[in-house]
């Protein structure tokens, strides 16, 4: 029932390993790591994508893509997650390197008007619901991007279904997919672009992603990946009729482990806005990222050495320092494993949930130790050895 394809650069895998790096693990042994990994966690679908020195060098798929046992491919159709909250933040870098946006601005003075003005708007977000509270006015695209915005992860989630700003903007890290809706509608209502066809012209054309995007297209439909969810019942790929920033995207393993070469090497940004992805800026305090708005936590329950860049999680280990970022869903699971030396990354996109307890163990078979915060990323999960 597995299926796997992969694909070699040649000469990639031969090159000198640096002092305190592990050799990538070939294709053969990934396709092992995989089984086990499945087999240990009843998960029915997994890509992978290995990256080493910024350069593509491995790309497999396993199993299934629907409950009718269709192969995965490297061309399926797959849920890019919140994975898409970190292309739109290499979008918004490109926008800081074309001058249309400066990520220090404040969001008032991008907008026509108030931003509580705009009202309660069902294709975005409930502004209207920050009147009388002026913290909005400090936000901007930087406090978005590091998830410092004091909003929740959705306003649906308050217990009233109300937004509104549970810490001053800045001041520390809240995971929200509001946070990065608000940046997707300043940006569109102060600069008037087309989303999607400026993520076509800075994104998915130069990083050469052409079967993905945020919103649907009809011809995903001939190779599209359904998932699992945590009890094994199957669900059917959501066709995603509109654009958002925080998690609308469909893409492939195949196209996404450009943008993950792309993003480790620094293809097509300055250096100044490549820096704005590797620095550490906010430090992280609490135990776990979800549920979000939690308290500092003791230092014994921390993760040492974590903080939040423009888009991404830093953090440092064995191998030196390090980013990454996860997508989740009831029937995706995702992740993006980064090395700044060598510049090697893992990127893992299940269309099964119960794929992400195998990550730890594959991401350690597959780069070596890498000192990823995975308690602090999946909380009590337990993961397959």
């Amino acid at each position: 029932m597995r299926r796997a394809k992969w694909l070699l650069m040649a000469g990639a895998l031969t090159a000198a390993t640096p002092l305190s790096a592990e050799p990538v693990a070939e294709p053969a042994k990934i396709a092992a790591l995989v089984a086990r990994g499945m087999q240990e966690t009843g998960a029915k679908g997994l890509a992978i994508a290995v990256i080493d020195k910024g350069k593509l060098v491995s790309v497999q798929s396993f199993g299934a893509r629907n409950a009718k046992g269709e192969p995965l491919e490297t061309d399926t159709i797959m849920y890019g997650a919140s994975l898409t909250k970190v292309l739109f933040a290499y979008f918004v870098l490109r926008l800081v390197d074309e001058g249309k946006i400066d990520l220090d601005r404040p969001i008032a003075e991008m907008l026509p008007k108030p931003l509580p003005e705009y009202g309660n708007l069902e294709a975005y977000g409930r502004w209207g619901d920050l009147a009388g509270d002026d913290r909005w006015r400090a936000i901007t695209p930087r406090i978005v991007l590091n998830h410092a915005t004091g909003f929740a992860n959705f306003a649906f989630l308050e217990p009233d279904g109300k937004l509104r700003i549970h810490f001053d903007p800045g001041s520390r890290y809240g995971y929200s997919g509001e946070g990065i809706i608000l940046l997707q509608f300043v940006i569109e209502r102060s600069l008037g672009l087309d989303m999607g066809r400026e993520l076509d012209r800075l994104v998915f054309e130069p990083l050469n992603m052409p079967n993905s995007a945020l919103a649907w297209r009809t011809d995903f439909a001939r190779n599209l990946a359904d998932g699992w969810r945590l009890d094994g019942t199957p669900e059917p790929h959501d066709e995603r009729s509109r654009i958002r920033a925080a998690g609308s995207m469909d893409t492939t393993i195949a196209d996404l482990a450009n943008f993950t070469a792309a993003l480790v090497s620094g293809k097509g940004l300055s250096p100044a806005a490549r820096a704005e992805l590797l620095r550490s800026q906010l430090p992280i305090r609490s135990a776990a990222q979800f549920p979000t708005l939690q308290p500092d936590a003791p230092a014994e329950l921390q993760s040492p050495g974590i903080a939040a860049s423009v888009g991404l999680i830093t953090f440092s280990g064995p191998q030196g320092k390090g980013f990454v970022r996860g997508g989740h869903n009831d029937s995706t699971g995702n992740i993006m494993l980064c090395l700044e030396r060598e510049e090697r990354c893992v990127l893992m996109l299940g269309n099964d949930v119960r794929a992400e307890a195998a990550f730890p163990m594959l991401a350690r078979g597959i780069l070596g130790e890498t000192g990823a915060p995975w308690r602090w990323l999946y909380g009590d999960m337990k993961f397959v050895d």
